[in-house]
């Protein structure tokens, strides 16, 4: 740092400001320390700055290391929101979420010196185990809403609230038979988008019908649309994530029931892909960017000791070519059933 001071003419304190991207320094000032750190090929010696600051600019993540949309979307999204605020990722992969596996993942950080720790937490038995935390560090965990006070702060997407925005969509169009192909009971999507769809139409005085239990793969939501094409057809399907509803939409296409037309359909998660498919999807779009970013926000103010509330995401419904009002005269699906058979 003295090397580059020296060069740009600027005291050590000018070269940490722009380091640390303070707002007081001038641009011109900021232009010629940055071309001085380029002529120079200046690295910041991080061992040393750990010194200095007792920090190590480290952040630890534990997943799953799940394939799935989600868990994948939002690791990118919190190692992003990372690297925007200058820190490093140590990433720790858990197959199986238990109090041991998780403490012994946290273990691995201890010795790395992070400064705090992000926990993408799903299914039950993460959440479980999340729960039983004591960590020596901050830890900012991904997916439930309710997690008790001390060392452990909440930041979650509101899925109830997408569900209930696709759903009322539906409605809003004129349909009054929504079937709801829902995901996984162990996933915390999956219980908050069932109760979504079921208290949106129970709100509206409709019959609730029986879910059709699914997982979050296009195999099983092409199976639930032979059930419902062999079965009584709605007038419109909830599909809990965009890959059962491309399932579904396949299931459709094979036994002639056409996507908007005869029934809408809509999906959740807003996938790469989704607007091309035949017709493009109606779904809701997790903001993962917002995610991410909400992630490193609460660990930062933990990890300088500020007052921390849970950040809760909002989820948008995206409007495509799949959902359309019933067709006059059309008694919201039941009589497409019996001709596509």
């Amino acid at each position: 740092m003295s090397d580059v001071a020296a060069l740009a003419g600027v005291s050590h304190q000018t070269v940490s400001r722009v380091l640390n991207e303070h707002p007081s320094v001038r641009p011109e000032t900021r232009a010629r320390v940055l071309d001085a750190i380029a002529t120079l090929g200046y690295r910041r010696n991080v061992a040393a700055r750990t010194l200095v600051t007792r920090r190590s600019g480290t952040v630890g993540v534990i997943t799953s290391g799940s394939a799935l949309f989600g868990p994948t979307s939002t690791f990118i999204a919190v190692e992003h929101a990372a690297r925007e605020r200058g820190l490093f990722v140590s990433v720790a992969t858990v197959l199986d979420f238990t109090e041991e596996t998780v403490l012994l993942a946290l273990e691995h950080f201890m010795s790395q010196g992070v400064d705090g720790a992000v926990v993408i937490a799903a299914q039950d038995d993460a959440i479980a185990a999340v729960r039983s935390f004591q960590a020596p560090v901050p830890v900012v965990v991904v997916g439930p809403r309710d997690l008790p006070p001390g060392g452990v702060h909440p930041v979650a997407v509101d899925h109830y609230l997408g569900a209930r925005l696709a759903t009322r969509h539906l409605l809003d169009l004129g349909h009054t038979r929504v079937a709801h192909v829902c995901g996984p009971q162990d996933w915390i999507e999956g219980r908050e988008r069932l109760r979504g769809w079921r208290d949106v139409l129970a709100e509206s005085g409709l019959e609730v019908p029986d879910h059709i239990p699914g997982d979050w793969t296009a195999q099983r939501g092409y199976e639930a649309g032979r059930l419902m094409v062999d079965g009584e057809l709605p007038g419109a399907v909830f599909a809990a994530n965009d890959q059962l509803a491309l399932g579904v939409l396949h299931a459709f296409t094979e036994a002639g029931v056409r996507v908007p037309q005869d029934v809408s359909l809509v999906g959740f998660d807003d996938i790469a892909g989704s607007d091309h498919f035949s017709p493009p999807l109606t779904t809701v779009r997790q903001e993962f960017a917002t995610l991410g970013r909400a992630c490193l926000r609460v660990l930062s103010r933990a990890i300088d000791g500020e007052p921390v509330a849970a950040e809760i995401i909002e989820p948008h419904l995206v409007v495509r070519s799949s959902t359309a009002p019933p067709r006059e005269g059309a008694s919201d699906g039941t009589q497409l059933a019996d001709a596509a058979r």
